[in-house]
C-alpha cells in the first residue's frame, strides 16, 4: 500500500497510463496464508472504467477478486517465490508480480525497485522520466505490434522525444520494442520466449528537435512472464538401474530427474513423478516406488520376493511420467522407460548331474577324456554360475587336468601325462566344483558338489625305444670302410606281450652307414670325410628304426651323432693366383698372398711360404712371411712386359705336415697416363726360358 501511495504521488498530474498501478508488489512471508483471508490490494485501472475486469493468478492456490484483493482458497504454508497476476479488461491488459520475501529482504526489494541509487523507476527530483518496469507474458497471440507499457515525462518541453535503445531495440535481437517518441508509449512487435530470453535491460532519453540528450538516459527493465510452454525433458538416457535379488524393502535402485526449461521459480517448472506401469506385474504389480519430488526409484516388495531364480524374467520396465504444475492435472508430462536388472547373487551351489562318470583312454594318448556336466540355478552370466573344478585325489603324478569350458560350464577332464597300461589299467579321480564368486554365507556346498570319475587305459601296441636317444660316439675321419661305429639297443614297452625287433637305416644323408637288422650293429660303408657338406659343425647325423613285431608293427626311431675327429688330409690352397704390376712401378711390392685349409687346428697354421729355384743368372722375386697365413711377394727389379710363372709352395702345420706346390702368375703391363695394357707380348717369357733350361740339363745328362 505504501508503495502505491507512493507511486501514485510521484505519478500525480500526470496522464492516466491503464494497466496495473504497480507492477511489482512485495508481500512478507507469513507463517501460513488463511483461507478467504485478504493477502494484498492490486490496483489495476484501464482509463476506461475496468469494464469486464478479469483477474488470473499463477498460483492455483489464489484467486483475485473484482476489487483486486488477493486471497487464499485454502490454508497455504508455502506458496513459493513469486505469484504472477495478469488482467484484462475490454480495453487494457497487464500482468504484475506478487514477491514473497522475508522481513529483512523486504527492505532491500523496496530500495531496489524505487532504484533510488542507480536512477531507475521513480525519478529524482532533478529526473523527469518515470519509466516503470513492464512485465510481458511470453507467446501472445497477435496482433502485434502490442502496447505493453508507457513512459512518462513529468515536465513538458516543446518539442521533446522519446528515445529507446539497446538490446531488442537497436542492438541483437533488434525491432522487438519501440517507442512512441511523442507519447511514451512502448509496444512489442512480436511474441517473446523467455527460455530464449527472459529480461531486457534498455535505457530511455529525452532528446531536443536537434537529438540533443535533454533527460536521461533512465533504465527501462522488461521482463517476460513465463507461461507453462515446455514440457519436461528425460535427458540422460538410457535408464538403467540394478538391485541385488533378496534386498532389504526400501533399497534404492536409481534415480530418475527431468528438465523442464520453464522458470524454475514457478510451478510451471515445479515436476512431480509417478510410475505409470510396470512390466511384468509378477509376482507383484507395484514392486517399486517412485519418490514424486525426488525421482528415487526404490524397492517396496519383501525381500522374498526379490528371488531372481523364482521369477518370471529378472528384468523390470517401468514406465515414469514427470509432470509440470506440481503434478496438477493442468500440467505438461513426459514419460521415459526405466529398465531394472535383479542381480544375481551366489544363492545356489552347482551340483553333478550324477556321482560317478566314466572314462576310457588309449595309453600314450592325451586330451579331453570325459565332459563332466553341472547344473547351477544362477545367473549363467556372473561367476555365481561359473563352475571352477578341482581334482582333489586320485592324480599323484599329475597326469590329469580339469578345466571349464566356458560355454556350456562343463568340466573338461584331460590326460596331460601318457598313461601306461603296462603300469595301471585302472584310475579313479574324485573331483569337486565350485563357483568362481564365493556363496552367501547362509548356504553351503553338499555331497553334490563332488563326484567320482573310473578311468580305463586300453592298451597297445607300442614302438620299442632306444637307449639313450640321442645316441652319440666319437670316430676320426677316414677310418677304414667296414669299421664298427655301435651297437644300438631298443627295448619293446610292451612287457607282457612278447615281441622281437628288428633294424634299419632310417636316414643317411651321405649313404656312409648300414645296421644289422638283428643285434643292431651300425659300420662303415664308405669313407667318413669330416669336411663333407653332410657334416655340420664336426658332427654327422643318421636315423635308424627299431620296428617290433606286432600287428601291426610298431616303430621307434633313434638318432645317432657321429662327431668326427680331424685328420691332416688336406693340403692348403693359394690365393690369390693372379697379380698384376706396371713395368715402371716405383712400388715393388707385387702382391699379399693368404693360405687356407680346410682342416683344423693343429693340422692348418702357421703355413710355410717359400719360392722353388730362381733360373737365371739374377732373381728377381723374393717372398717374405708377413703371419701365420699371410707372406708377400716382392719384385727385386723392374721387368719388362710380359706374363711370369712365379713357382712358390706353401706347406700347413700338420703332422706329417702336407705341402701345395703351385704357381702365382704375375703380368706385368705397361702403364701410361692411369691405363694398364697388359697385352700378352712374350707371354710365356720365364716358362720358355725354363723350357730351354730344361732341355738343356737333359742334353748334357745324356751326353755324359
Amino acid at each position: 500500500l505504501f508503495l502505491q501511495v507512493l507511486l501514485l504521488a510521484c505519478a500525480e498530474d500526470l496522464e492516466c497510463i491503464p494497466g496495473f498501478q504497480q507492477k511489482v508488489f512485495y508481500i512478507e512471508q507469513p507463517f501460513e496464508f488463511t483461507e478467504d483471508q485478504p493477502v494484498l490490494n492490486l490496483v489495476f485501472d484501464d482509463c476506461e472504467g475496468n469494464n469486464k475486469l478479469n483477474f488470473e493468478v499463477s498460483n492455483p492456490d489464489f484467486k483475485v477478486e473484482h476489487d483486486g484483493s488477493l486471497v487464499a482458497l485454502k490454508n497455504v504454508s508455502e506458496a513459493g517465490r513469486a505469484l504472477f497476476v495478469h488482467a484484462r479488461s475490454e480495453h487494457a491488459e497487464d500482468m504484475a508480480e506478487v514477491l514473497i520475501v522475508g522481513a529483512n529482504e523486504k527492505r532491500g526489494a523496496l530500495k531496489e525497485i524505487f532504484k533510488i541509487e542507480s536512477n531507475l523507476g521513480i525519478p529524482r527530483q532533478k529526473r523527469a522520466i518515470l519509466a516503470t518496469p513492464i512485465l510481458i507474458p511470453e507467446n501472445q497471440r497477435p496482433p502485434f505490434p502490442r502496447s505493453v507499457g508507457k513512459v512518462i515525462r513529468s515536465e513538458g518541453t516543446e518539442g521533446a522525444k522519446f528515445r529507446l535503445s539497446g538490446k531488442g531495440v537497436d542492438q541483437d535481437p533488434k525491432g522487438i520494442f519501440r517507442i512512441n517518441e511523442i507519447s511514451g508509449d512502448v509496444s512489442v512487435t512480436r511474441a517473446l520466449d523467455r527460455e530464449a530470453i527472459a529480461n531486457y535491460e534498455l535505457e530511455v532519453e529525452v532528446t531536443d528537435l536537434s537529438g540533443k540528450v535533454i533527460d536521461g538516459p533512465v533504465r527501462l527493465d522488461i521482463s517476460v512472464i513465463d507461461q507453462n510452454d515446455n514440457r519436461p525433458m528425460f535427458k540422460e538416457g538410457p535408464y538403467v538401474g540394478h538391485v541385488m535379488e533378496g534386498s532389504p524393502t526400501g533399497t534404492t535402485v536409481m534415480r530418475m530427474t527431468a528438465f523442464d526449461a520453464d522458470d524454475s521459480s514457478t510451478d510451471n517448472a515445479l515436476l512431480r513423478y509417478n510410475i505409470i506401469k510396470q512390466t511384468p506385474t509378477k509376482p507383484s504389480p507395484n514392486m517399486f516406488y517412485i519418490d514424486p519430488e525426488k525421482g528415487d526409484i526404490v524397492t517396496v516388495v519383501s525381500p522374498s520376493m526379490l528371488d531372481r531364480e523364482t521369477m518370471e524374467t529378472p528384468k523390470y520396465e517401468l514406465v515414469i511420467g514427470a509432470k509440470d504444475m506440481g503434478g496438477l492435472d493442468v500440467g505438461l508430462t513426459e514419460t521415459a522407460t526405466a529398465t531394472i536388472l535383479i542381480d544375481d547373487k551366489n544363492d545356489h551351489a552347482p551340483e553333478f548331474t550324477k556321482k560317478e562318470f566314466q572314462a576310457t583312454v588309449k595309453e600314450g594318448v592325451t586330451g579331453v577324456i570325459v565332459n563332466l556336466t553341472v547344473g547351477d540355478r544362477d545367473d549363467p552370466a556372473t561367476g555365481a554360475w561359473r563352475a571352477v573344478y578341482t581334482i582333489i585325489n586320485g592324480n599323484p603324478g599329475q597326469s590329469f587336468e580339469i578345466h571349464t569350458n566356458p560355454e556350456t560350464n562343463e568340466g573338461m577332464l584331460s590326460v596331460v601325462k601318457p598313461l601306461d597300461y603296462e603300469i595301471s589299467a585302472f584310475h579313479t579321480l574324485l573331483i569337486k566344483v565350485e563357483n568362481e564368486d564365493p556363496l552367501v554365507p547362509e548356504i553351503a556346498y553338499g555331497p553334490s558338489s563332488t563326484a567320482t570319475v573310473q578311468i580305463t587305459v586300453k592298451d597297445v601296441n607300442e614302438g620299442p625305444v632306444f637307449h639313450p636317444n640321442p645316441m652319440t660316439v666319437t670316430k676320426q675321419e677316414n677310418i677304414p670302410i667296414g669299421s664298427i661305429v655301435l651297437t644300438v639297443n631298443a627295448t619293446d614297452p610292451d612287457t607282457l606281450q612278447h615281441q622281437t625287433i628288428r633294424y634299419s637305416v632310417y636316414k643317411d644323408p651321405a649313404g656312409w652307414l648300414e645296421i644289422n637288422p638283428t643285434n643292431g650293429t651300425i659300420g662303415t660303408t664308405a669313407i667318413l670325410d669330416r669336411e663333407s657338406p653332410y657334416v655340420q659343425d664336426n658332427i654327422y647325423t643318421a636315423l635308424f628304426l627299431a620296428i617290433d613285431s606286432g600287428n601291426p608293427p610298431a616303430t621307434g626311431t633313434g638318432t645317432l651323432h657321429i662327431t668326427l675327429e680331424d685328420v691332416n688330409d688336406n693340403v692348403p690352397s693359394l690365393y690369390p693366383t693372379l697379380a698384376k704390376v706396371c713395368d715402371d712401378a716405383k712400388d715393388l711390392r707385387v702382391v699379399v698372398l693368404g693360405a687356407s685349409d680346410k682342416d683344423l687346428h693343429p693340422n692348418t697354421d702357421p703355413f710355410k711360404f717359400e719360392l722353388s729355384k730362381q733360373s737365371g743368372p739374377e732373381k728377381l722375386w723374393r717372398i717374405s712371411k708377413i703371419n701365420n697365413t699371410h707372406a708377400q711377394v716382392v719384385l727385386l727389379q723392374n721387368l719388362k712386359k710380359a706374363n711370369y710363372n712365379i713357382p712358390i709352395s706353401v706347406t700347413d702345420s700338420g703332422k706329417p705336415p702336407l705341402t701345395n706346390n703351385t704357381e702365382l702368375k704375375l703380368q706385368v703391363c705397361s702403364c701410361k697416363k692411369s691405363r694398364m695394357d697388359c697385352s700378352a707380348t712374350d707371354s710365356l717369357h720365364i716358362s720358355m726360358t725354363l723350357i730351354l733350361l730344361s732341355l738343356f740339363s737333359l742334353f748334357c745328362k745324356s751326353f755324359l
